[in-house]
C-alpha cells in the first residue's frame, strides 16, 4: 500500500476522533441531544491545520469539541458541569474554538446573557506525518491530549462494567496483540482492518435502533520497544 493510501486511511480512522467522549446523559444533555443531527448534517470533517491544530492542542478544548459534536449545542455553563471545571475557563476555551471556526453561536437558542454553542464540524482527520513535519511540538500537544482521551474512555468502560448487562459485558473487548511485523505489513493489516468497520459503520446522526447503543472501538497500533 502507498504512502498516500495509507494516510487516506489514517485520515478516515481519525474522522470521528472526538466523537468518542461517552458519558451518561442527564435530562438536560437528552433534550439537547435531539438538536445534534440538525447541527451536523451537511457539516463537512474538518482539515487539522494551522488554527485548528492550535486550538486543538490545548486537551480541554479536545473534551469540549467532542462533547458538542456528540450531544450537540450546550453553553459554557454546561460544558463546565458535565467537565468540572469553571464556567469562565469553559467560556474562554470555547472563545479560542470559536477564533478557529471549529465552533459557531447557535443563534436559534439562547440570549445575549445565555450564549448557546455548537460544533462547526462533524469529525476532525488529520495526517500525522505531515503534522509532525510541520507543527511537531503542537501536533505532540495534540496527539498526547488524544491519548489521554482514550485511556479516560477505557477507564470509564472497565467502571461501569460492574452495572452493564451481561451481554455488553460478554460483547465487550479490553485486549491487546503482539506481531512481527513490517511497516508494510501493519498498514496491509490496518487497511483489512478499515474493511470490517466499513462494514459496520452507521449514521451517527440517526436515533439509535431498538437493542443498540453507541459503540467505541479504540484501536492503536505503534511499533513497541523491545530489549
Amino acid at each position: 500500500m502507498d504512502n498516500q493510501s495509507h494516510n487516506q486511511f489514517a485520515k478516515s480512522l481519525c474522522k470521528h476522533i472526538l466523537q468518542s467522549y461517552s458519558e451518561p446523559m442527564t435530562d438536560d444533555q437528552h433534550e439537547t441531544e435531539q438538536h445534534a443531527t440538525e447541527q451536523q448534517a451537511g457539516h463537512p470533517v474538518v482539515e487539522l491545520a494551522g488554527a485548528a491544530l492550535r486550538a486543538l492542542s490545548h486537551p480541554m478544548r479536545n473534551r469540549m469539541l467532542g462533547l458538542l459534536r456528540l450531544y450537540g449545542p450546550a453553553t459554557a455553563t454546561t460544558l463546565a458541569n458535565r467537565l468540572g471545571v469553571n464556567t469562565g475557563a469553559t467560556s474562554y476555551h470555547l472563545r479560542q474554538l470559536a477564533e478557529a471556526g471549529l465552533v459557531v453561536e447557535d443563534d436559534s437558542r439562547g440570549n445575549a446573557r445565555d450564549r448557546w454553542w455548537k460544533a462547526a464540524h462533524l469529525g476532525t482527520s488529520f495526517d500525522t506525518g505531515a503534522l509532525l513535519e510541520s507543527e511537531p511540538e503542537l501536533t505532540m500537544g495534540f496527539l498526547h491530549g488524544i491519548g489521554q482521551l482514550y485511556a479516560e474512555n477505557l477507564f470509564r468502560a472497565i467502571d461501569e462494567l460492574q452495572t452493564q448487562s451481561p451481554e455488553w459485558v460478554e460483547a465487550s473487548l479490553i485486549s491487546d496483540y503482539l506481531f512481527q511485523l513490517s511497516p508494510a505489513g501493519l498498514k496491509s493489516m490496518m487497511t483489512e482492518i478499515q474493511a470490517v468497520f466499513e462494514k459496520y459503520s452507521t449514521d451517527l446522526t440517526q436515533p439509535l435502533p431498538d437493542g443498540t447503543e453507541q459503540v467505541t472501538v479504540q484501536i492503536q497500533a505503534f511499533p513497541r520497544e523491545t530489549r
